[in-house]
């Protein structure tokens, strides 16, 4: 593990979810959380929610416009590929925040951080086994599914002009930036796990605690 500032060796004991959008991590980290005691970190939440001010901060600091792009700009009048650069391009500064989050834990087990945010790149150098670390991306079919049975993955919540470009826009952008993240965990050496809906949430959870298991100690015969 590289030399980062871990006050309370949350950093250092922590179990890592990386991935593609509609995959599956968040139900997953509940279920590791919930069979063997651990802390749940959701990365989207904090950085939907509780990081807007520290985003609103580094644009002053940088002297950019305060106010959020309008919703055409972020999601219709783009290509894929440069929304999904300009991602891309936000996740280290995005991850940092993410890190202090975490850095303020003091659990007695590991806590598990789940989130596409944590990309491969970023966790790798804070890492003491490539085991704790996983990458979820779903197929093509699965995503399909989610996109038909979850509301928040089959329409996007946003007051555009052209909604029907700026889903489309989005579902390629989200499949760029899982590309991206299943190239770089394989180049790392860090497990890939494909989710394709044959198991149920259950048993992919069971097969992510299993590559857990040596950080996951004496819960695993529990």
């Amino acid at each position: 593990m590289s030399d980062v500032w871990d006050p309370h060796g949350s950093l250092r004991r922590a179990l890592w979810i990386g991935g593609a959008q509609w995959s599956g991590k968040t139900t997953i980290s509940e279920l590791i959380a919930h069979r063997y005691g651990l802390t749940a970190y959701h990365y989207d939440y904090h950085d939907a929610r509780g990081h807007q001010d520290r985003r609103i901060a580094r644009r002053v600091a940088l002297g950019e416009p305060v106010a959020d792009p309008t919703p055409d700009h972020v999601w219709t009048n783009r290509t894929p590929a440069e929304m999904a650069a300009e991602t891309l391009a936000g996740f280290p500064v995005r991850f940092e925040w993410a890190l202090d989050d975490l850095r303020a834990l003091s659990t007695g087990r590991p806590a598990v951080a789940e989130g596409w945010g944590l990309r491969p790149e970023l966790v790798a150098p804070l890492l003491d086994s490539l085991r704790r670390m996983v990458v979820l991306v779903p197929t093509e079919e699965f995503c399909q599914h989610q996109i038909r049975t979850l509301p928040r993955a089959g329409t996007l919540n946003a007051p555009v002009s052209d909604p029907a470009r700026a889903q489309a826009n989005r579902l390629a952008r989200d499949r760029l930036i899982a590309d991206d993240a299943v190239r770089n965990a394989r180049h790392l050496g860090i497990r890939v796990i494909e989710v394709d809906g044959t198991r149920d949430a259950a048993a992919v959870a069971a097969e992510v605690a299993e590559h857990f298991a040596p950080h996951l100690g004496a819960a695993m015969g529990g």
